[in-house]
């Protein structure tokens, strides 16, 4: 085992400058832009009305052919039958009262729950500024809680629950409400963020890459590393926290299981692929919440600063792009059979052990040192006082847990199969479609299977940033420990 060496504390004074993250201004401003252009194209190019993909977007050479006897050019008939294809409602049918109400309650239900159940209060890690600040956790009761709420109500009214209608009816309109509730937030924390003031008693700072002085970047990176609110009767929120794993992590099994609800409304049963897609990320979820005091080591929570970027990432993009899987399956029942479902189980598994005994070996390190099971580890004690472990788990990549992730993810897409239908007019049932998967295998597969690309470019990328504020902490000792773990993820390859 490495010997110790003598420590130091860094501070405020010693850190070094950061530079630009995500391209910079013209990164950040396309990805504030895009992100939610990128969720409708999701909720209406793949839908419940003609087809997923929209039919005509596997020829777009008659797409964009002019229709002579409309004078539409070639981008104006495009447009007019995609918007047939896709039912666009229009503007002003993106956001209605319904679903604006249905959000209120969404978060208002939330922070009930916050206050109202047993919590644990956990300190966190030490700010660079000195002290360290308290934390309240129950996400996991508050997620049980609302399960068996739901899971209450459909024994008694089956598919038809309420709350399963609801969202089948306005989902696209709830999209809305969360996007506009994510910009809303990332304004608020942004000019919240010009209160700081140096050496102040309320234990607030400046993210370290946040106050670059680029209005746009810094509001999409984040200025204040943990912005808080005092709401009535709730009291003091720790935002970042809050907004981390409750309204969208929970959010995310409660679109899956309307989805689940949907498919049986439409078809009378639920297929195995759509038992697979929910469970396993349900358990994914669950798994977060149970272990939620961990979240307090990691990037989001100790570097990141709270805009536009977390917030965006955590009240829309991962229930409403995350559910993509049950979304299409509500649709499209696919099943698997007996062969089908070993193999996915198997692939879950093996990726949750990596994910989950990586995880456990790090924090039992952090924690008790000492722990029988971690004792016998070697590690490289750092002059700032920090142990990068060098065998176990931590031996084999410097970002192992990543890889088990990534694998989970697998188990999430591959249910769809060959990705793809189509709906037409069924002339033997009016007011029905029929659903018909000829010339559509596979079509899908860019929608279905996006969260596995995306997943393997978000934990690279996140990965190289873990690697760089490491660099910049441990110096010459991250250097040695880089020699001694040579990779990054993958074992023998990246």
């Amino acid at each position: 085992m490495a010997p110790k060496r003598a420590t130091k504390k860094s501070t405020p004074a010693e850190e070094e400058p950061h530079g630009y993250e995500f391209g910079g201004p013209i990164g950040a401003s396309l990805i504030s832009f895009g992100l939610p252009v990128a969720c409708y194209a999701f909720g209406f190019l793949c839908n419940d009305v003609t087809g997923c993909p929209a039919p005509s977007l596997l020829h777009p050479s008659k797409l964009f052919t002019p229709n002579p006897l409309t004078n539409e050019s070639g981008w104006q008939h495009a447009l007019a039958t995609l918007k047939a294809e896709v039912a666009w409602p229009g503007f002003a049918g993106l956001i209605n009262l319904q679903a604006v109400l249905g959000i209120a309650g969404w978060y208002g239900f939330s922070f009930l729950l916050y206050v109202l159940l047993p919590a644990q209060e956990v300190q966190g890690t030490e700010l660079r500024t000195g002290g360290r600040l308290n934390y309240r956790f129950n996400t996991f009761l508050t997620a049980v809680t609302i399960l068996v709420v739901c899971a209450a109500g459909t024994v008694v009214q089956g598919a038809n629950f309420p709350l399963w209608t609801f969202i089948d009816r306005n989902y696209i309109q709830l999209l809305t409400c969360s996007i506009l509730i994510a910009y809303g937030l990332a304004i608020f924390v942004y000019l919240k963020s010009f209160q700081v003031k140096p050496g102040n008693k309320d234990k607030r700072e400046l993210a370290a890459g946040g106050h670059s002085g680029n209005i746009l970047y810094d509001w999409y990176i984040g200025r204040e590393l943990n912005p808080r609110v005092t709401l009535p009767v709730v009291g003091e929120i720790d935002i970042k926290s809050f907004m981390e794993l409750r309204p969208g992590m929970i959010g995310w099994i409660v679109l899956n299981l309307a989805f689940a609800a949907k498919q049986y409304r439409t078809y009378g049963y639920v297929t195995d692929s759509m038992v697979m897609v929910v469970i396993s990320q349900a358990l994914y979820v669950l798994d977060a919440l149970w272990m939620e005091p961990a979240i307090l080591t990691t990037i989001d929570l100790t570097t990141d600063g709270f805009g536009f970027m977390l917030s965006f990432g955590d009240l829309v993009w991962v229930p409403f792009i995350y559910s993509t899987q049950a979304r299409y399956l509500s649709v499209h029942p696919v099943t698997l059979g007996p062969l089908y479902v070993a193999a996915i189980l198997g692939v879950a598994a093996f990726g949750y052990y990596i994910f989950r005994a990586s995880n456990s070996e790090k924090n039992r390190f952090r924690t008790n040192p000492n722990d029988p099971s971690v004792a016998h580890l070697e590690y490289i004690e750092t002059e700032t006082g920090s142990r990068l472990l060098t065998t176990g788990w931590w031996g084999t990549a410097r970002h192992i847990n990543y890889l088990g992730d990534w694998i989970m993810s697998w188990a999430y897409c591959l249910p769809t199969l060959a990705a793809g239908y189509k709906l037409t007019p069924s002339i033997m049932y009016p007011g029905t479609r029929l659903l018909t998967t000829e010339g559509m295998k596979g079509a899908a597969i860019p929608i279905t299977y996006f969260y596995m690309l995306y997943f393997a470019i978000l934990l690279i990328h996140r990965e190289m940033r873990d690697e760089e504020k490491c660099r910049r902490k441990y110096g010459k000792d991250w250097e040695e420990y880089c020699q001694k773990v040579r990779y990054r993820i993958l074992p023998g390859v990246y």
